[in-house]
């Protein structure tokens, strides 16, 4: 038996649970069309089974104001925004997301697992927008006051695949998905760079069926965190429970 709290499109928390859990914060990363969002619903249901305590989130968004800068942000390629003006209001939305989210479900011993954090803002503000490196990260710290993940997952994809995805999936893009692809090599190579170079980033492969990549994503948990994630029944997606 489940009870969810903070529905309606914002952060979902599960309050019942069967066993202790240790607060940690995972980030599921990648470029469009990689399957996140799909992929943190499957752990949300391991996460069920294994008697977790966990919030399950997004970014931008996860609060009321998060959402609302989401819906400017991801608006139509009609609209004109500078790349500082991006920048800016997605960190406005992270300020939020931390103090309402991450931090207090951390406090009270839950794990957040989220579909993109700090990550996203290098790859897609400072590498794929082309805004200064060392002023987008003073600006994320900021905005997170020093929060970090436990670990960030990222969903690798080449370029063709990922295009592919999008365009089956997508009903219309939104302004950075309609980005070319010469943006999403770019951000893709800029993932690959920051997994090579930053601590706790570590690459999953996101060809093959939503539950191949879920078999990954759920090896890499239990190899990092054997303590929280051990269950001889759950590392495959399709077994027991």
């Amino acid at each position: 038996m489940r009870r969810w709290l903070r529905t309606s499109g914002l952060s979902i928390t599960t309050e019942l649970t069967k066993r202790p859990t240790t607060p940690l914060f995972i980030v599921l990363e990648g470029g469009d069309g990689v399957g996140k969002t799909t992929q943190v619903t499957l752990l949300s249901l391991w996460f069920d089974d294994l008697g977790l305590s966990y919030v399950s989130t997004r970014e931008p968004g996860g609060t009321a104001v998060g959402e609302a800068i989401r819906e400017i942000v991801l608006a139509g390629p009609e609209m004109d925004m500078p790349a500082e003006t991006e920048l800016m209001l997605i960190l406005g939305a992270r300020a939020a997301f931390v103090r309402d989210v991450v931090r207090p479900a951390l406090a009270d011993g839950k794990l957040v697992i989220a579909d993109r954090f700090s990550l996203s803002t290098m790859a897609y503000q400072g590498y794929g927008r082309g805004l200064d490196l060392d002023q987008v990260k003073r600006t994320v710290t900021i905005a997170t006051r020093g929060l970090t993940p436990d670990l960030y997952i990222v969903l690798d994809l080449p370029g063709d695949e990922g295009e592919d995805r999008q365009s089956r999936e997508a009903e219309s893009p939104d302004r950075i998905e309609a980005e070319g692809r010469s943006f999403r090599d770019t951000v893709r190579e800029a993932y690959l760079h920051l997994a090579a170079t930053e601590p706790d980033v570590t690459v999953v492969s996101a060809m093959g069926t939503p539950e191949e990549v879920q078999g990954r994503i759920r090896e890499e948990l239990v190899a990092r965190f054997p303590a929280t994630f051990t269950d001889s029944e759950m590392i495959e997606p399709g077994g027991a429970g």
